[in-house]
């Protein structure tokens, strides 16, 4: 399969507009990479958190120093990419113009692409305990996410589950029980109805409707009744049905209906978060490191937040989507380099106690611990006793806020193939709801199936 030819110009398109911008972020040069003449190993690796993210990026440099002290023959070299990280449009202009780092930062539904852009390395012969001591904890499904015939091109460091994100002020406010949230999206209209009623400033559900992240959601609401979007052979679209429309319908009752979603839409990840960071969310769907964001990067406050189960048409959800991300290895890496990578992945992002997973650090900082994330490991494997022990033991956050969340795990359903240029499709069936009025439910689903369709025939 290939990426479909029309993402592959539209990324082309992106880097050219990008010009310079990109080319500064290149990892090619004289002085980046490989073995100098003291024996030392360079590697770089993006996703540093920005400036703004004050702490996290003290810990990153500071794990940067306790790594290079560890292993004085490696040299990491970080490398913040703004957007990439949080915007797939703008890693699909870096993967098209061979601008990644040497250790880069990808989705799991980003694997095709990767293979497709001729910029992967597999991985297969270097990972092992030696590399990563805590591999043998991963859990062998996230493995899979990264494996196409047999051979593994990526590392897992995050994995997740979708939820009903709630502000527990806002409820209080519209006189709803915070211990009894919606289970079921009549509900959720109902609750948005009195929240939005309460204030008329808030928006009592909301939702994204661009940058990819539309199409996620539409995703994981088709999931939750029990639809899906690809046949099981995965050759062509399957959502437009009685599920695929109840729930654009059901966004479309709640924005236009209702008028409970606000005024603002196209909304991608970082604008719906500052809004609830803001208190003018009363619910929307996410995984429980949403909460995480709101607190970290967006300064809200953490108690205001609660998670529980996804809700479904009639009753719980049928089904939730799960997801995550992981780290890619550039091609033409020395294997040298390769091992510099995996031993810098696994420190910072596999091992329980450092890292994303020092929880005695993160503890007294503004970033939550506690959250039932990020679920890397299987369960019963050494690894997994050490990160739930440790993460418990430093909680700095209301674990109840969780508890509906952890009681109920709901079956999780994965993303499907070509996720991402799926789900740039479906931005416009969810906008297309959220924006106008006059929106033929039907027409939109169609539309968005022939395209699909049309995307999946250029890449079988």
């Amino acid at each position: 399969m290939s990426v479909p030819q029309y993402r592959k110009v539209a990324a082309l398109a992106l880097v050219a507009g990008l010009g310079l911008s990109l080319t500064a972020c290149s990892t090619k040069g004289d002085d980046d990479g490989g073995t100098d003449a003291a024996g030392k190993v360079t590697i770089t690796v993006d996703c540093q958190p920005v400036a703004a993210q004050k702490e996290l990026l003290q810990n990153w440099n500071a794990d940067v120093t306790e790594f290079q002290k560890q292993n004085p023959d490696i040299v990491i070299k970080s490398i913040s990419v703004g957007q990439q990280c949080n915007n797939p449009p703008d890693f699909t202009a870096r993967l098209a113009g061979g601008t990644t780092t040497d250790v880069f930062y990808g989705y799991m539904t980003d694997l095709q692409q990767v293979l497709d852009s001729g910029q992967a390395l597999d991985i297969t012969p270097y990972v092992s305990k030696d590399t990563i001591a805590t591999w043998d904890s991963v859990d062998p499904a996230l493995k899979e996410v990264f494996t196409d015939g047999g051979k593994l091109y990526g590392v897992p460091v995050k994995n997740y589950s979708m939820g009903l994100v709630y502000n527990k002020v806002l409820f209080q406010k519209a006189g709803l029980d915070v211990n009894n949230p919606p289970k079921t999206w009549p509900e959720v209209r109902e609750a948005a109805k009195k929240i939005t009623a309460a204030d008329s400033s808030v928006a009592g559900y909301a939702e994204y409707s661009a940058g990819n992240t539309g199409g996620w959601h539409f995703t994981s609401l088709l999931y939750s009744q029990g639809g899906r979007v690809l046949s099981e052979d995965g050759k062509k679209a399957a959502f437009n049905t009685p599920e695929g429309k109840q729930v654009l319908q059901n966004l479309k009752d709640m924005r236009y209906g209702d008028n409970s979603m606000g005024s603002r839409q196209l909304l991608q990840w970082g604008d719906l978060l500052t809004n609830a960071a803001a208190g003018k969310v009363g619910m929307f769907i996410g995984a429980p490191d949403t909460t995480q964001a709101i607190v970290s990067q967006f300064k809200g406050k953490f108690e205001d937040w609660a998670v529980a189960p996804l809700p479904g048409q009639t009753d719980l959800a049928k089904g939730t989507l799960g997801g995550g991300e992981g780290y890619f290895f550039k091609k033409d890496l020395t294997p040298e380099q390769v091992k510099a990578g995996l031993k810098w992945v696994a420190y910072q992002k596999l091992t329980p106690g450092k890292g994303q997973l020092d929880y005695v650090r993160a503890k007294p900082q503004n970033y939550p611990v506690g959250l039932p994330q990020p679920l890397l490991f299987a369960n019963g494997t050494e690894a997994q006793k050490q990160e739930f022990d440790l993460r418990k033991a430093n909680a700095n956050v209301p674990v109840e806020n969780f508890a509906l969340f952890e009681a109920k795990q709901l079956p999780i359903v994965g993303e499907p193939r070509d996720a991402q240029a799926i789900y740039a499709v479906l931005d416009s069936a969810m906008s297309g709801v959220l924006t106008d009025p006059n929106a033929n439910v039907d027409a939109l689903l169609k539309t968005a199936e022939e395209k699909v369709n049309q995307l999946l025939a250029a890449g079988s």
